[in-house]
């Protein structure tokens, strides 16, 4: 160590170059510095020896001309170094000795690899080779530096508040180099021009993230493609659309939600509801009592339930339909309770309590008002399509005695399809024994207006419905009963043509048909007598028997609309169907009822009931006409399913228009 003298340590250091080492400076061969001992660049003033000065040591006396003192710039030229003064008492070095000095704290011996040269090659004027390329200048910080008092030599003169250097403390040598604290900075603006190419490039940025999310919307849509649709949206275009959905969240109790849903369900099967109006009032339902996680599963007869949330037991209850009654008007009750549930104004107490009553109330019309009603319709539709008053005599008579038989064969717990089969036979039987005694009357149009009834008409409607909607399994259920209904009330007309052909009775010329036997006005009232009775049968309510009767009036105008312009007979009917299942959605969901209830007794008088007497009269008793009742066997099942489907058809076409009617696709309810 050398000696310093009492002048030499109370002379004030200058303040050095706080950016010293931090910046890349350039260097030419000559210049007196070592890049070794650049990054380190601390040594106090007192270690100085002849021939040797330290690359990266600013002391003070040590200032170089030109540099700049401003943090942050690039020094350039070539620096001019003083020589500060001796110690007075200091030891020369002879000439040609080497003097060795201990390294300082921090700093690499000489000779060996110096970490801030960061494994540059070094040249033998002791520089490293850097890069010459300039760089745009990064935002820099500003640090004020203060001068400290009662410090003396070293980095002690320009202490950076909370660094470790020139602190004088005992322990940590001022040469010691440790890793500085971030400073307390002040951000400066960068130039104009770089200010204008960062704000290009960001709008630029912005640009493209705007046109990848235009791609990526056009492409997969606003929802990944495999993500589950909620069960709720399956009521989407159904009158159930929207419920009011309880926030409080799930009922505690939520085996007695499941057994209400059930109980509706059941209730709607048997009053003749399709599967597709059934689950949606399930799942209607059982969201506005809180559950969500609910899968509901319909199988011809059977409706089963499942609810799993989250962490917890999951509940799956079923309920099997095991009877079938004509109950409009209690369908028509369910609907209604059903949107009152979904609007929030009932508890499940409340609702249960009401279905309780519905299951319990009494038909609108008593039995003997169903029964006369059936004889009406018979010989009002026997008007319609041409028969004179003895025929409608007829029909009347027979149709009510098939009435008795079927209730009859009900207590006896005898099938369907043999009470059918029954049924058909009664009717045919007597209009051939009628005929037969020589009454003027025409033997297949009594059997037409008798066998309108026995149809599966609204059955069939509701196999074509599930089987569009969705529901395969129960409308191939729903199809094979209807088709087993049609198949035995023809083996029943079969049999008794066979009876009579075998008790001598002549031959039938059922081709020979005329039109109606009254004026059109007339006809138009046995119309409306034939619908407002078969509502009647039907049970439906009173507030719907007028608005059916006017729906079926207006669908025969487009029928006979259609045959003016020449449609054809198998299109001609489905056109007013699809017409008649318009107009039934509209006014039925207007007061608050489904559309089944006035779209199948309005389109009732479309089936071609005559057309099957004739096939079947073909295939039985003509042999020579075996081809031609096939034929009209056929085409007599096509204009059914032609019919049911139009009032399907029909339905849908009609849910735009019926937007804004209650209980339909609320907007002020959304979820």
């Amino acid at each position: 160590m050398e000696n310093t003298s009492d002048a030499d340590r109370q002379k004030p250091a200058q303040n050095p170059d706080p950016m010293v080492g931090l910046i890349p400076v350039i260097r030419r061969p000559g210049q007196e510095s070592s890049a070794g001992q650049e990054s380190a660049g601390q040594e106090s003033a007192g270690q100085e020896s002849a021939g040797q000065e330290s690359a990266g040591q600013e002391s003070a006396g040590q200032e170089s001309a030109g540099q700049e003192s401003a943090a942050g710039q690039p020094r350039t030229g070539h620096p001019r170094t003083e020589q500060q003064p001796r110690a007075s008492g200091a030891k020369k070095a002879p000439a040609g000795a080497k003097v060795r000095r201990p390294a300082a704290p921090g700093k690499a011996p000489k000779g060996s690899a110096s970490k801030s040269t960061m494994g540059l090659p070094t040249g033998p004027g002791g520089f490293g080779l850097r890069s010459t390329k300039p760089k745009p200048p990064p935002p820099t910080t500003s640090v004020m530096l203060t001068p400290s008092k009662g410090t003396s030599g070293g980095l002690g003169s320009g202490r950076i508040p909370g660094s470790g250097f020139g602190s004088g403390k005992p322990g940590k040598p001022a040469g010691t180099t440790q890793p500085p604290r971030k400073p307390r900075s002040r951000k400066t603006v960068p130039g104009q021009q770089h200010t204008s190419a960062g704000s290009a490039a960001r709008q630029q940025d912005r640009s493209s993230a705007a046109a990848r999310r235009m791609l990526r919307r056009l492409v997969q849509g606003e929802t990944p493609p495999t993500q589950a649709m909620s069960i709720v949206e399956r009521l989407a275009g159904s009158p159930y659309a929207n419920p009011l959905v309880r926030t409080a969240g799930p009922d505690a109790s939520a085996r007695k939600t499941l057994d209400l849903a059930l109980s509706l369900a059941e209730t709607m099967f048997r009053y003749g509801a399709g599967a597709l109006e059934v689950e949606t009032a399930i799942i209607a339902v059982t969201a506005a009592f809180g559950l969500e996680s609910i899968e509901v599963d319909i199988t011809n007869q059977s409706v089963l339930l499942n609810h799993s949330p989250k962490d917890q037991t999951p509940i799956t209850v079923m309920r099997v339909v095991r009877s079938w009654t004509n109950n409009y008007a209690g369908l028509g009750l369910v609907h209604q309770l059903v949107t009152d549930i979904i609007d929030g104004g009932l508890s499940r107490a409340e609702a249960a309590n009401r279905l309780n009553e519905i299951t319990h109330q009494t038909k609108p019309f008593p039995r003997w008002g169903v029964t006369a009603s059936t004889g009406v319709f018979s010989a009002a539709i026997v008007g319609f399509i041409g028969g004179g008053p003895l025929a409608s005599l007829v029909a009347f008579l027979s149709t009510v005695l098939v009435s008795l038989l079927q209730r009859l064969l009900g207590r006896w717990r005898v099938p369907d399809f043999f009470s059918t089969a029954a049924a058909g036979f009664v009717v045919t039987a007597i209009a051939m024994i009628f005929w037969s005694f020589n009454v003027p009357i025409s033997p297949g149009i009594v059997v037409a207006g008798g066998i309108l009834l026995l149809l599966p008409t609204g059955r069939l409607v509701s196999a074509v419905q599930d089987a569009i909607n969705g529901f395969p399994v129960t409308a191939s259920g729903r199809f094979l009963s209807a088709f087993l209904t049609f198949g035995a009330l023809v083996a029943g007309i079969a049999v008794a043509l066979v009876v009579g052909a075998l008790a001598g009775m002549p031959r039938l010329d059922v081709t020979s048909v005329t039109g109606s036997q009254y004026p059109f006005v007339v006809t138009m009232l046995l119309l409306a007598v034939a619908l407002a009775t078969i509502c009647v049968v039907e049970q439906s309510p009173m507030n719907l028997v007028l608005p059916t009767v006017l729906t079926g009036a207006a669908g025969y105008l487009v029928f006979e609309l259609c045959e003016l312009v020449g449609l054809g007979p198998r299109l001609t009917p489905a056109v007013a169907a699809v017409f008649i299942g318009m107009l039934a959605r509209m006014i039925a969901l207007r007061m608050g009822a489904p559309q089944l209830i006035v779209a199948v007794p309005a389109v009732l008088f479309l089936f071609p009931g005559l057309s099957i007497f004739r096939a079947m009269y073909g295939l039985s008793v003509g042999s020579d006409d075996f081809t031609a009742g096939a034929v009209g066997i056929f085409n007599a099942l096509t204009v059914i399913l032609a019919i049911a489907g139009g009032v399907v058809m029909g339905d849908n076409l009609a849910r735009p228009l019926t937007r804004s009617l209650s209980g339909n696709d609320r907007r002020n309810r959304r979820r």
